[in-house]
């Protein structure tokens, strides 16, 4: 009787597993893009899906709003405190003792390996894989090593695609079989978001659609920095992305799972007109301080490095110099290119970095926004940023476009979800962020985390919910400092929903002192 008992219980649990394995979530990644190119000419495939499902109208990044940022808070549903990067490029000595990296390089994830993990969380791919799911990750950007980026053996079932290369190396030969070499085209990156969802959709799930996917395609962020946001040539590559998803709705069905498929489509940031290129650090030198783009030697007490992101900078000042890192921030409180300005310690007219949840264990001193308006370009798309463009980067300064600033044009993004779990032709006008996609993932595939998220379930977006929308708050934060030569103010409006806090926008402004002659 007993072996009969356990043999049932074996059988109802592999029902039950393969049951959930039936479930499939597909994440779909528009790099850059903005929700007010969202309509029927320019999205039909994305248009669609929205009305099919939910489109959620106050949807926010990570700040900084840039693309590793964004793709670590997809992976791990944490805000850079706790996930760890902060920005597309930062300063760990541990990594390297005089320059900055670029945060999405395997070369960095795996020698912070070796020293204890690149990562503050897990992420959605390793909790799955642990639990038994598959997932496929295929991103024409690197980018997607930030979900799984693992060593595996030849045969490993979880593969990873990214930027034309491969985990296990051995899945790649067959793809450029296939579908020939992954190639550049010009300035934009059609062609290669095009291999890499053919490579996925074609090839990757022609034997069985894993419970998670992740496809990240680089346009149109690629061609807005290029080209300016509106312009035609930005508009094709933004109809090019909607072809790759139109693909993959295609191939859903063409695998017979469309109907057990909950698809869900997300950019990792905003975009903004440049209206000036600065050069910060030449700024800094001329006001008399120590300030570098990387260091040729080890640097000496109050050296400052500073890493220009576009709209943000990172700063970080040697030995944590309180000196020199008060005169810094009086400094950027008189420049006229500076919007918000956090701290790693508490400074007169600053935020604490806590505020924009950016405290990291190799959190920098100093972090700035740098100023935005809602002017509108030549092709009638509003909001400017200045941006720090002088970086190892060469191509920054011809940019036309970019990101990472804490206006409300790079901190709103997209975010439509459709499929069996979520409501039909819903708006969603509760406040959201990237970093609740990962919860939310993991609550329709009936998997916990093994840790508490910063992001929530958007409950009121599934199927599954009550009436009940969720409480939401706002708030503004001010911090001002008397300066000789004038005062500084600079305000921080957040909204917030259940406790999980989301930024629409930073500002600040120096106000000189008037001439008041007898």
């Amino acid at each position: 009787m007993r072996k009969i008992l356990t043999l049932l219980l074996l059988v109802a649990s592999i029902a039950g597993n393969a049951a959930d394995l039936e479930r499939h979530v597909v994440l779909v990644v528009w790099d850059g893009m903005r929700p007010d190119f969202v309509n029927v000419t320019n999205t039909p495939a994305l248009y669609a899906l929205a009305n099919r499902g939910v489109f959620f109208a106050h949807n926010h990044p990570a700040y900084v709003s840039s693309t590793e940022v964004n793709g670590t808070e997809l992976a791990t549903g944490d805000y850079p405190q706790r996930s760890w990067v902060i920005g597309n490029r930062e300063f760990r000595p541990e990594i390297n003792p005089l320059e900055a990296f670029s945060t999405e390089s395997i070369e960095a994830m795996r020698k912070a390996d070796q020293r204890g993990g690149y990562l503050g969380a897990p992420t959605l791919a390793e909790i799955l894989q642990r639990q038994g799911y598959h997932t496929t990750i295929a991103g024409t950007k690197p980018v997607v090593l930030l979900q799984d980026h693992a060593e595996r053996p030849a045969d490993a079932p979880n593969v990873v695609l990214y930027e034309g290369h491969a985990l296990p190396t051995n899945a790649l030969p067959r793809l450029i079989h296939a579908l020939g070499p992954f190639r550049d085209q010009g300035e934009t990156k059609t062609n290669r978001d095009l291999w890499t969802t053919r490579s996925l959709t074609e090839l990757f799930w022609s034997n069985n659609v894993p419970a998670f996917t992740v496809l990240w395609l680089a346009e149109p962020d690629n061609t807005q920095h290029a080209t300016g946001l509106g312009s035609a040539q930005s508009l094709a590559a933004i109809r090019s992305s909607d072809d790759a998803l139109a693909h993959v709705v295609a191939h859903l069905k063409v695998e017979g799972v469309y109907d057990t498929a909950d698809i869900i489509v997300v950019s990792d940031h905003g975009f903004s007109t440049i209206s000036t290129n600065i050069n910060m650090v030449a700024r800094l030198r001329r006001a008399g301080f120590r300030a570098f783009r990387q260091f040729d030697a080890p640097p000496a007490k109050g050296d400052v490095l500073l890493v220009g992101l576009g709209g943000s900078a990172l700063l970080y000042v040697n030995e944590h110099d309180e000196k020199t890192i008060d005169g810094v921030i009086r400094f950027l409180q008189t420049d006229d290119a500076v919007g918000t300005i956090f701290s790693l310690h508490a400074h007169p007219g600053t935020f604490p970095l806590d505020a924009a949840m950016i405290h990291s264990p190799e959190a920098p001193d100093i972090v700035v926004s740098f100023r935005w308006t809602a002017d509108r370009n030549e092709n009638g798309a509003p909001g400017f940023i200045i941006s720090e463009s002088q970086g190892s980067n060469l191509t920054a300064i011809t940019q036309k476009a970019t990101h990472a600033s804490l206006s409300p044009f790079d901190m709103h993004n997209i975010l439509v979800a459709a499929g069996p779990d979520f409501r039909e032709g819903y708006v969603d006008e509760t406040p959201s962020g990237n970093v609740d996609v990962a919860p939310t993932i993991l609550k329709i595939l009936g998997v916990k985390s093994p840790q508490a998220m910063d992001g929530r379930v958007l409950s009121e977006a599934l199927n599954s919910s009550d009436a009940k929308l969720p409480k939401v708050e706002t708030k503004e934060l001010h911090a001002r400092a008397t300066l000789p030569t004038g005062e500084w103010m600079q305000t921080l409006k957040i909204s917030e929903v259940n406790g999980v806090r989301y930024l629409d926008e930073g500002t600040g402004q120096f106000i000189p002192k008037t001439s008041t002659k007898p």
